[in-house]
């Protein structure tokens, strides 16, 4: 396992950064290439390898990637997974958008692009044997947007997603690598198959995973409540309030808990931002609130849960 890499364009002027960035992305996955729009491009990334994974957590202003191929010295596909914003995936003649939650798998042995907006993503290459042993259709699901609002979408999602929140410490277990990449292999099929279910099973008449999906695409929004999420999702606000109450909630109370788990969860992630900048980002416009509903939730200060001072 190789130590947690951090970049960011905070340091670099403004008329370095397209080399800056472009750099970093060739180092991380040889032969990747951004287009940044100008210079008021603005980036963050973290490089992680574990084990068989080759991962980055990268958030930025809107741009363009691609790639040229990597040799087939070993066969291995490469995973894209929307956390923010949107983004348009095309190699050869396939293409296709993803939304917040969704992944797409792609073969880093020939060319493809991708179109971003203002986003945050989860890149992981690896291996494609261990995939195939259990989702022997992978060739079939090259291309195919794996939709983030089924059960296995999720969990995959929340997996990857709490894997940053141990980089520095992970190297105290050492069976932990292991264990990881199994995992991510298990879910990953597990995802796989469940995206390509019909449509009548996973639905997007699933009420609650609509919902649900339509708050974690929308977290930062300091607007977002209950009418907004009736108007998004086309329903009514009493619907709204019925899909919480089945989850043994408000729609307010949920907002509340999903943000101060983002917000764990970028403490550890991101040590270059403030408190106060990622209580702002996910929606809080008091500081001190934020805090205070830190402290309940999780038992711990935000400052104090970014040092590994934790009660739970």
């Amino acid at each position: 396992m190789t130590a947690l890499l951090k970049f960011h364009t905070g340091d670099v002027a403004p008329a370095d950064r397209a080399r800056y960035w472009n750099e970093v992305a060739d180092r991380v996955f040889t032969g990747t290439f951004v287009n940044v729009p100008g210079e008021d491009f603005a980036g963050r990334m973290l490089a992680w390898r574990v084990g068989q994974l080759d991962m980055i957590r990268t958030d930025s202003t809107h741009s363009g990637v691609g790639r040229t191929p990597l040799p087939q010295n070993e066969e291995r596909l490469i995973l894209h997974l929307q956390c923010r914003g949107t983004s348009e995936h095309a190699q050869k003649r396939a293409e296709c958008a993803l939304q917040p939650g969704d992944f797409v798998l792609a073969s880093p042995h020939e060319p493809y692009s991708i179109k971003l907006s203002g986003h945050e993503m989860l890149v992981v290459e690896f291996p494609r044997a261990p995939l195939v042993e259990r989702f022997p259709d992978v060739d079939d699901a090259l291309m195919q947007r794996m939709c983030g609002s089924t059960p296995g979408g999720r969990v995959f999602h929340d997996f990857l997603l709490s894997l940053w929140q141990h980089g520095e410490r992970a190297g105290e277990d050492p069976e932990w690598e292991t264990g990881v990449n199994a995992v991510f292999y298990d879910l990953a099929a597990m995802a796989m198959r469940g995206a390509q279910r019909p449509q009548a099973v996973i639905g997007e008449d699933d009420l609650r995973a609509r919902v649900t999906t339509m708050v974690a695409a929308h977290l930062e929004d300091p607007s977002l409540r209950t009418a907004s999420i009736a108007d998004a999702c086309r329903i009514s606000m009493r619907t709204v309030q019925n899909v919480f109450a089945a989850m043994g909630t408000t729609p307010t109370a949920y907002v509340l808990e999903q943000r101060l788990k983002r917000a764990a969860d970028r403490l550890v992630a991101r040590p270059d931002a403030s408190i106060t900048e990622i209580a702002f980002e996910l929606g809080f416009n008091d500081s001190a609130y934020f805090t205070r509903c830190f402290r309940q939730q999780f038992g711990a200060a935000p400052r104090d849960w970014r040092l590994g001072r934790r009660t739970v």
